[in-house]
């Protein structure tokens, strides 16, 4: 039980209107983890696949299955996985496992809007079956998404929501008894930290929830 009979102790006050964007960006990435990694496959106009990673990503609601995507602007312009969901409606989302981290993070590279990451990853590409999208063929468990809705956040980019039309495992992903919970430990997921920090799966503590 908390000892509630201390005095609270002096916190310093960063006021984020008083600190640049970059510190904004090191605070919050460094505060709100270990956050999901969305690895985001989509097609641009001229049919050529794109894949990158993002840290902005989340479950929103289950029924309709819905999960958030931030995405951001590189010099001021729109990044192509932005571009592409709103051009096409349709992406990806390839659940990043620890036997994919050093190859998702070659996805993060900077190319060009015509380049394509698949082939700079040496990583084999296939087609989702409930949209038009493409996915990263090794990956065990993507969600095909539809976009719901868009959401402009001016200099910051643009939020994107996507309903879950599929949901694409692999065989041999074990799955919880009398449930459709993927295991955790068979899946090995991939958490974000901050910086080039990641976070592996580590120890799973079952914590059963109180009865009132």
């Amino acid at each position: 039980m908390a000892d509630d009979s201390q005095e609270p102790r002096r916190h310093r006050i960063i006021w984020t209107e008083a600190v640049d964007g970059r510190e904004r960006y090191q605070l919050l990435t460094s505060l709100v983890v270990p956050r999901p990694i969305g690895w985001v496959s989509t097609r641009g106009r001229d049919g050529v696949p794109n894949l990158a990673p993002f840290s902005f990503f989340s479950a929103v609601a289950s029924s309709p299955m819905l999960v958030s995507l931030a995405i951001g602007k590189r010099g001021g312009v729109a990044k192509d996985s932005l571009r592409n969901i709103l051009d096409q409606e349709t992406f990806c989302v390839n659940v990043v496992t620890e036997a994919h981290l050093d190859v998702m993070n070659r996805t993060a590279a900077g190319l060009p809007p015509d380049g394509d990451e698949f082939d700079f990853a040496g990583l084999a590409v296939a087609e989702a079956e409930t949209v038009d999208a493409p996915y990263v063929a090794a990956c065990p468990a993507v969600l095909e998404c539809e976009l719901f809705k868009q959401v402009d956040l001016g200099e910051a980019g643009g939020l994107v929501l996507g309903e879950v039309k599929g949901v694409r495992l692999d065989p041999a992903l074990p799955v919880v008894d009398g449930s459709a919970f993927v295991d955790s430990e068979g899946l090995r997921p991939v958490g974000r930290l901050w910086g080039s920090a990641y976070s592996l799966l580590g120890e799973i503590r079952i914590v059963p929830r109180p009865e009132f």
